[in-house]
């Protein structure tokens, strides 16, 4: 579906979801039956403690299939939706593998800030105690201190692509020196522009390395670089649907009405307590951001536009409940793991499927369920 912009005559894209709705009532998905427990995996008795400490008991899907496999070092292609442990299938077993062989040196490539902070975080979760050190080299922040983080030499650099390139053209970092590397998220940096500076990347690294790829979605263009940067590698798909199914879709019709009007009606509404408001543009949300705080709304609000420390601040906000909306555009659909999110709202609607899901993916996380509502015309 299309839509023409008044104001400057392009066709931009766009996805109406309205189907997908009528087509989810109803649908019962097939439970995954789970063959281990975290005590099962070849690991430390102290990345146990760790993985005990936060309460986890049982693997998800991803993690139980993907854990084994990379504790033995193979290569290891991940298919999954948003939402079911990604993260910690491969930092588990990677942070088991770092701290019984020091030598090894980690690299994670991941397309967004948002998506960086969230897994060194969790990193420092399943790491705590251990000597593991990180540095996360992301844009919107200084060289400095991400230069004096690779000076110690540590055992984890996580970052984004076009950060990366600069710290190595810089001489501050050498890909040759990685020999685990994981690509998160491949579809996404694929669909950001980002392919050039993977291939370099990939291209630098020595060819003795264990690689771990993952995506949600694997298009023609994330084929062909798998196969020049996999060796016989283990598949892991647990993508039963491409839409998550612990997320109720529902579709609101606007007609008439005033769309920010709806939005603040629906926001009012009793059980809407952790909301996350997607909209199509950087101006757009700051707009909408101000018209719902002239009504009385606690929101906070992320883009591209937004330095580091704001969009650090307003996803603090929104993870302390200091606010109760997060309004964004799709720079959060990917890489924000913030728990219980009641509710996603499409306020515009998204560019295409994949976005969409991703969208609706930030809520019914893991274990929870969750809503989604889109606001159409």
């Amino acid at each position: 579906m299309y839509h023409q912009s008044r104001r400057s005559g392009y066709r931009a894209r766009q996805f109406d979801p309205s189907h997908l709705v009528r087509q989810a009532t109803g649908a019962v998905p097939l439970a995954y039956v789970v063959k281990h427990q975290f005590e099962d995996f070849a690991l430390l008795d102290h990345i146990k403690h760790n993985i005990a400490s936060r309460r986890y008991t049982v693997p998800t899907a991803i993690q139980d299939q993907a854990i084994p496999d990379i504790l033995l070092g193979r290569d290891v292609v991940g298919t999954a939706n948003t939402g079911t442990g990604k993260t910690g299938a491969f930092l588990i077993p990677v942070i088991h593998r770092v701290v019984t062989d020091p030598t090894r040196k980690v690299l994670v490539v991941v397309p967004t800030r948002e998506l960086a902070i969230q897994i060194q975080s969790e990193l420092h979760l399943f790491a705590r105690n251990l000597p593991v050190a990180s540095v996360l080299c992301i844009g919107g922040e200084g060289m400095g201190k991400q230069i004096a983080g690779l000076k110690r030499q540590p055992a984890f650099v996580i970052g984004t692509p076009g950060r990366l390139r600069d710290l190595e053209t810089q001489k501050w970092l050498s890909f040759h020196g990685f020999n685990i590397i994981v690509l998160d998220e491949v579809d996404r940096m694929m669909d950001m522009g980002f392919l050039p500076e993977v291939k370099y990347i990939t291209a630098c690294l020595p060819k003795v390395r264990q690689s771990l790829f993952f995506s949600a979605t694997v298009p023609a263009k994330v084929q062909e670089m798998m196969r020049g940067f996999l060796t016989n590698p283990i598949l892991v798909a647990v993508k039963s649907h491409d839409v998550p199914v612990n997320v109720n879709q529902e579709v609101i019709r606007v007609g008439g009405q005033e769309k920010i009007a709806v939005l603040q009606n629906l926001l009012r509404r009793e059980g809407l307590d952790k909301v996350l408001v997607f909209g199509r543009t950087k101006w757009g949300m700051d707009k909408l951001a101000k018209a719902l705080s002239a009504r009385g709304l606690a929101v906070a609000v992320i883009h591209g536009n937004k330095n580091q420390n704001q969009r650090r601040r307003a996803i603090e906000q929104f993870k302390t409940n200091r606010v109760k909306v997060l309004i964004a555009t799709d720079v959060a659909s990917r890489g924000l793991d913030i728990d219980s999110v009641t509710h996603v709202i499409n306020f515009d609607l998204p560019e295409s499927y994949e976005d969409y899901v991703h969208r609706i993916g930030r809520t019914g996380r893991v274990d929870k369920t969750g809503t989604a509502i889109t606001l159409v015309a």
